[in-house]
């Protein structure tokens, strides 16, 4: 199958290819590390990381990934590249892609990765812009898929609308999960995104500005940070609007959690909540590293 060279949002991939990776990725997973070729099946195959924003999980997942699949992960932060002394990206974009087979960017504007895309000749994979998350949302629907066995669950959402909550109601939307998402007043998900995920041939998005309408008839509760990166001057103001959006003991009934970490315990979830047995966090983690194998090994071969 030809995959879409450019993986910069979920919807990117059709149905069948988006089921196609998540596939490969159980398979990947169930797999020990070896040194035959179903295992390896990128050997000197490079990958360039440019990262704008720190991480951990990104940048360890990715550069673990291309090791495991035998090849290899080259990391560029903010003071490794000219993009600091003024080259353009179409000129980065261009120049790398004369040297690796594939650049994973994590910034912080989005049309910053669509310009990459336009100008490279390989394969930019979103990993992360503050419009989109769409490796996360891989990985959020691998550990559903594996918790229920299916995708026949009820989901919410509840918290900010950021870059994780919009990939993650696309995803939900290309494989029919019925999502109800609650959020504040002014913290939404953009309508540009709810009108995409309306397009698809399953439940449409429920939004709420109650959490606990919201969770009352879900299997899954998903929250996330109240203050990304870059908004720390509106934090005292993003804690005011929050209040009663926390997911804690009171809210929750035996519904399994899910958190993209890194969490605010005490803000968004409570530490109870997060080392409870009903979390998946830790599966959902560790899925970020195979569902990103599998994408990079039908975006790269």
């Amino acid at each position: 199958m030809t995959m879409t060279q450019h993986f910069l949002d979920v919807d990117d991939l059709s149905r069948e290819e988006l089921d196609d990776v998540l596939d490969d990725a159980e398979a990947l997973k169930s797999q020990e590390t070896g040194d035959d070729d179903n295992h390896a099946p990128l050997p000197d195959k490079t990958l360039a990381m440019l990262f704008e924003k720190p991480s951990t999980r990104t940048r360890v997942s990715f550069e673990t990934g291309m090791t495991q699949l035998g090849g290899h992960a080259i990391f560029l932060g903010p003071d490794d590249t000219q993009l600091g002394r003024g080259e353009p990206l179409s000129d980065t974009a261009r120049t790398l892609s004369r040297y690796v087979d594939g650049i994973m960017v994590r910034v912080f504007n989005h049309a910053d990765a669509v310009e990459l895309a336009e100008y490279a000749s390989v394969p930019i994979v979103n990993g992360l812009t503050d419009d989109a998350h769409p490796c996360q949302a891989l990985a959020d629907l691998l550990t559903i898929r594996e918790h229920f066995d299916s995708f026949d669950v009820q989901a919410a959402w509840v918290g900010d609308g950021n870059n994780v909550a919009q990939s993650f109601v696309i995803g939900c939307a290309m494989v029919g999960i019925d999502l109800t998402v609650a959020h504040p007043e002014g913290y939404g998900i953009d309508d540009s995104v709810i009108d995409r995920a309306n397009q698809f041939d399953g439940p449409n998005v429920t939004v709420t500005n109650d959490p606990t309408k919201a969770v009352a008839d879900a299997d899954v509760v998903y929250t996330d940070v109240w203050v990304s990166m870059g908004q720390e001057k509106e934090r005292d103001e993003k804690l005011q609007a929050f209040e009663g959006f926390q997911v804690n003991e009171e809210l929750l009934d035996e519904q399994a959690v899910l958190h993209c970490l890194p969490a605010h315990r005490g803000e968004e979830i409570t530490g109870a909540v997060i080392e409870s047995d009903h979390a998946l966090v830790w599966d959902q983690a560790e899925n970020r590293l195979h569902a990103q194998k599998a994408l990079l090994t039908k975006l790269l071969s």
